[in-house]
């Protein structure tokens, strides 16, 4: 190949600007979906976490496996077991818990804030680096002191003053970087007063599931003043996070970690009865488990795609290959070996694949930003999905492995030219007969490939559908939510707090236009939920009978503001509501699961939220279930609290129940909450039907990409279709001016040419469904609402669709066969 070919080659394409630009235009769809998702794979799967040697971090988590909870975090006195049962296998095991409060600004208003527990040798842990100041110490973690034995008036010990890191980002946006902070204290509620040592250097994140209700940035971390209490091993906060030692495997330790929990199940009922152990995983590893289906899934998709777009350049250059066979025959007849024909077609090849890629560079830039707008707020690492060396990399090797694809065959098939039967052609066509089986297996080769795509489509589109059909347990139109914070709302005593939400329950009801209003925490479809332990009476006797359920706590009309249906019984009033009183509201699977059969209005029930052991509440209602989790899955039962049982103070989101459009009522919360109290923070306003809508963002999501991608397939494979049979038709133009002049009518001219298309098409299909069964438990992750990924409708569904599009690219070539003129027809041949 010299400079010279290459400049002849890009004459030609010059001269084709419609064969050029098509070819350019489909590779760049293709290397521009596929380095889209390979941004995100490589961000989400395949690039380390930014930790000091991030391959050796694991993560531990609790199982309760007798009542199917996973992932729970740890109590003190589990965390401090397996911290010191496993030092034999890790090096250090830090721990950390976040949580979100409100304090005041410079100016005195109020500002949202995320803080962070965590044990002095975190940072040492992650390799988190301080810029200002100093690390924690073993002195900032000395347990707080008990209260002495004979404490007869009970009053609390004294606290230690607690000590704090910042953010580099928020020492920059509260404090403006300003130095002299160091050694000051921070008020925050509830905490003495940490001082603050130290300044994180900037970008520095945690990194878990949405689902582990960890704050990724938090502001502020606190040293932790870490005691070993046994009596409180329900008492669930702590993330633990391990560094394992050189030469350790993850599986000894997984042996150890095994014989801790079997030890604590013996030492523990409840831990026997609650069926504890621990899970080991890699920290990366378990970040990414709920979202790799989704992600593997897309790769599959753009991967298919990428195939498509080369099988259609493919065809395109098979048919100019066919075309040039004359020119082909008397090169190789003058002497030109088989390199020098194959030159041509392998330069126009590689000039396409490079147009193309740096074009598809363009769509995929464009392509992550649209990313970055709508993905969900469970795939991780999305601040690092961006277009980098690695991204660059392998949009150069798509780019060149297309050629390779595309530009292979053509070239093999000029190499090889049948020299007697071209020369001996007289026709501008006798060179396409050539080829046409291979042309004709790339189509049902994209035919195949593009169905499985619709397939794919189709099934998360009957997904789609099938979550918005389902009720969640509430009527979210008219509805407006949003969360309280600060202020008043801390005073010291229970009530206090309640006598602040009641006044605050009634200047939102005297809110123009609002109808009631209520509060809860935590509020359907907005994560923070977590179980505790529940029972009929007979548990107290086989605590093996203890099962989990999920919590709420809520005012009086809460379900009178959510519209959920009363089944039985009553609804809390205000007389419920009051310190001491033990009465519970639960749903329907709750009491079915409890008393089968039977009412439980007036039934006892055993749990334990606010004392070590379990305790009697009297159920005075049921309510229909609530989806509090994720509209896709019916969750756990549900079990309803009075504030006040809890001691007043915990609701912190609030539900207004308007009647005119909920989200016009932001400005007028806003102003009376301002006016009832300065310090309130007022945020997270939204309506309650898009928190529905964020809620399928997950499913919306895959199925955005998978139909848009679907979509180009099918396009794609249409244009690839319309290509083989305009070929074919200019192919057998003679024998279809023969078929006219012996009287075959347009109508027979048409059937014949749309009857090829569809067989081919058809072919395809049944190579498409067989690899849409073969490949249909990679996307049944992804599917909600029972639909399952041999889906009957959907087939039927996506078979007509693409025999429709089929007798299209069919029919239009059909159409200019049938009005050729036999005689023009015959004198051409």
């Amino acid at each position: 190949m010299t400079r010279r070919d290459v400049v002849i080659a890009a004459r030609i394409l010059a001269k084709r600007p419609a064969y050029t630009l098509t070819a350019v235009l489909t590779i760049a769809l293709g290397v521009g979906a596929s380095t889209t998702i390979f941004s995100v794979t490589n961000a989400v799967l395949l690039k380390p976490l930014p930790y000091r040697d991030p391959g050796k971090l694991v993560i531990a988590g609790m199982d309760l496996r007798k009542r199917d909870v996973h992932d729970l975090p740890f109590s003190n006195a589990d965390y401090i077991d397996l911290r010191d049962g496993t030092k034999s296998y890790f090096s250090d095991m830090a721990g950390v818990f976040t949580g979100r409060t409100a304090v005041a600004q410079e100016d005195g208003t109020p500002e949202e804030i995320s803080i962070a527990i965590a044990t002095t040798n975190f940072f040492d842990v992650m390799g988190g680096k301080i810029m200002l100041g100093r690390d924690f110490n073993a002195q900032d973690g000395i347990p707080e002191p008990q209260p002495p034995a004979n404490n007869a008036a009970n009053a609390p010990p004294a606290q230690l003053p607690g000590t704090a890191i910042l953010s580099y980002e928020y020492f920059r946006r509260r404090y403006g970087a300003n130095t002299a902070v160091l050694g000051h204290s921070i008020t925050i509620p509830n905490l003495p007063g940490p001082v603050i040592a130290g300044v994180l250097a900037p970008g520095f994140r945690l990194y878990f599931p949405p689902d582990a209700n960890v704050e990724p940035a938090p502001d502020i971390y606190i040293a932790n003043r870490l005691n070993y209490d046994s009596a409180q091993r329900t008492d669930f906060s702590i993330r633990p996070i391990a560094r394992l030692k050189d030469g350790a495997s993850l599986a000894s330790v997984q042996g150890a970690a095994d014989g801790i929990a079997a030890q604590a199940r013996q030492t523990f009922p409840i831990d026997q009865t609650a069926g504890y152990y621990i899970h080991l995983a890699p920290m990366q590893q378990h970040l990414v488990a709920a979202v790799r289906p989704a992600i593997l899934t897309l790769s599959i998709s753009v991967f298919f795609l990428l195939l498509i777009a080369c099988a259609n350049v493919g065809n395109l250059l098979l048919v100019r290959a066919s075309l040039r066979q004359h020119e082909f025959s008397l090169r190789a007849a003058l002497g030109a070996n088989r390199s020098r024909l194959v030159s041509p077609i392998l330069i126009e090849a590689v000039l396409l694949a490079l147009m193309g890629t740096v074009a598809g560079l363009g769509l995929a830039r464009g392509g992550i930003l649209a990313l970055r707008v709508l993905a969900p707020a469970n795939l991780p690492r999305l601040e690092d999905v961006r277009i980098d060396g690695e991204v660059l990399l392998y949009s150069a090797l798509a780019g060149l492995a297309s050629a390779a694809i595309f530009g292979i065959v053509p070239a093999l098939r000029a190499s090889r030219p049948e020299l007697m039967n071209v020369l001996r052609g007289v026709s501008r066509t006798s060179g396409m007969g050539s080829g046409a089986f291979l042309r004709n297996a790339v189509v049902m080769a994209e035919v195949a490939l593009s169905f499985i795509l619709l397939i794919g489509s189709g099934l998360m589109f009957r997904s789609f559908l099938k979550l918005q059909q389902i009720d969640p347990g509430f009527d979210p139109h008219h509805l407006f939510t949003f969360q309280l914070q600060g202020g008043r709302l801390n005073q010291k005593t229970p009530e206090e707090r309640a006598a602040f939400i009641h006044v605050v329950t009634d200047q939102l009801k005297s809110i123009p236009g609002v109808q009631s209003a209520t509060g809860s925490f935590p509020f359907p479809l907005t994560g923070q939920f977590s179980p505790i332990r529940w029972g009929t009476v007979d548990a107290a006797r086989d605590p093996g009978r203890f099962q989990a359920t999920d919590f709420q706590i809520v005012l009086p009309g809460y379900f009178e503001t959510m519209r959920t249906p009363l089944l039985a019984g009553r609804t809390f009033t205000g007389d419920d509501n009051l310190p001491g009183r033990t009465s519970v509201i639960v749903d329907e699977a709750l009491a079915a699961k409890a008393f089968p059969g039977q009412s439980a209005i007036g039934k006892q029930i055993l749990i334990r939220v606010r004392t070590p052991e379990a305790e009697k509440a009297e159920i005075i209602g049921v309510v229909a279930h609530q989806r509090v989790n994720s509209l896709a899955e019916v969750g756990r039962e549900q079990i309803y609290f009075p504030d006040a049982f809890l001691g007043s103070g915990a609701v912190q989101s609030w539900a207004l129940r308007t009647g005119s459009d909920p989200a016009s009522y932001e400005n007028q919360v806003r102003a009376t909450m301002k006016a009832l109290d300065p310090q309130l923070l007022v945020n997270k306003m939204q309506t309650v039907d898009s928190v529905v809508y964020d809620s399928q963002a997950s499913t919306r999501f895959s199925l955005l990409l998978i139909s848009v991608f679907a979509a180009i397939a099918a396009l794609l494979a249409g244009v690839g279709l319309y290509g083989v049979i305009s070929t074919s038709v200019r192919q057998r133009t003679s024998e279809i001016g023969v078929r006219m002049a012996m009287g075959a009518e347009r109508g027979d001219i048409l059937r014949l040419v749309v009857v090829q298309g569809l067989r081919l098409s058809a072919a395809g299909i049944v190579i498409g469904v067989i690899g849409s069964i073969f490949l249909g438990r990679v996307i049944s992750a992804l599917l909600v609402g029972g639909i399952k990924s041999t889906d009957v409708t959907t087939y039927v569904c996506m078979t007509a669709v693409f025999l429709s599009i089929s007798a299209l690219a069919s029919w239009l070539p059909a159409r200019r066969a049938s009005s050729l003129d036999p005689v023009k027809a015959l004198r051409e041949q």
